[in-house]
C-alpha cells in the first residue's frame, strides 16, 4: 500500500529527474554551442519533456505496454507536472542574478539549478497530488508498474489509501482513453 502523498513525492521526484537530465544538457550543449540565452532555454526545456516522458515510457513499455499506449498514458499522466515543473525552474533561474549569464563552471549556476529544482518539486508535488486524488496523472500509470518499483501484489487500486477498491474508468474524460488497455497479463 502506497500513500498518496508518498506516491505524489515519487511522481514529482520522478519527473523532476528526468527535467533535470533534459535542463542540464539542454543548457551544456546551449552553452557549448554559443546559443542565445532564449535558444538555451528552449532546447533545454524541449530535452526537459523529452527526458521526463522517456523515463515514464520505459517501465511502461517494460510492463508490455505497446509503444503507442506507452506514449498517451505518459503524456496524459505527466505532462501538467513537467509543465508547472519546467515554468517554475525557469522562472526561479531567471531571477537569480547572474545564474544564466556565468556559464557552467561559474558556481552560482549550479547553486541557482540546486534552488530552481528544489521550488519546482515544491511546486510540482501539490499538482501531482491533486492529479493522484482524482485518478490522473501518475494514478494512470500506476496499473502499468504492477510488479515493478515495490508495487506487487495488487489489481487495479485495491486497498490503496484513497482509493474505493474498483478498478476505476481512467479512460473517461480527458486521458482519451489511456486508461482502457489491459496488461498483456490479463484477459
Amino acid at each position: 500500500m502506497i500513500p498518496r502523498n508518498a506516491l505524489a513525492a515519487s511522481a514529482t521526484l520522478h519527473c523532476l529527474t528526468g527535467c533535470a537530465i533534459g535542463e542540464i544538457l539542454g543548457l551544456m550543449i546551449g552553452t557549448a554551442a554559443g546559443f542565445s540565452t532564449a535558444a538555451t532555454i528552449a532546447l533545454a526545456v524541449v530535452l526537459a519533456f523529452f527526458f521526463g516522458y522517456l523515463l515514464s515510457v520505459i517501465p511502461v513499455l517494460r510492463s508490455g505496454a505497446g509503444i503507442g499506449v506507452a506514449v498517451r498514458v505518459v503524456i496524459f499522466a505527466d505532462t501538467l507536472s513537467i509543465t508547472v515543473m519546467e515554468i517554475v525552474d525557469n522562472a526561479v533561474m531567471a531571477v537569480i542574478p547572474g545564474a544564466m549569464d556565468g556559464g557552467l563552471v561559474n558556481p552560482i549556476f549550479w547553486v541557482g539549478m540546486m534552488i530552481a529544482f528544489a521550488v519546482a518539486f515544491a511546486a510540482a508535488f501539490p499538482v501531482n497530488r491533486y492529479l493522484i486524488d482524482r485518478g490522473k496523472g501518475h494514478a494512470l500509470m500506476h496499473k502499468y508498474h504492477e510488479g515493478h518499483d515495490g508495487h506487487d501484489g495488487h489489481d487495479g487500486h485495491d486497498g490503496h489509501d484513497g482509493h474505493d477498491g474498483h478498478d476505476h474508468d481512467h479512460g473517461s474524460g480527458d486521458d482519451h482513453g489511456a486508461g482502457h488497455h489491459h496488461r498483456k497479463d490479463e484477459s
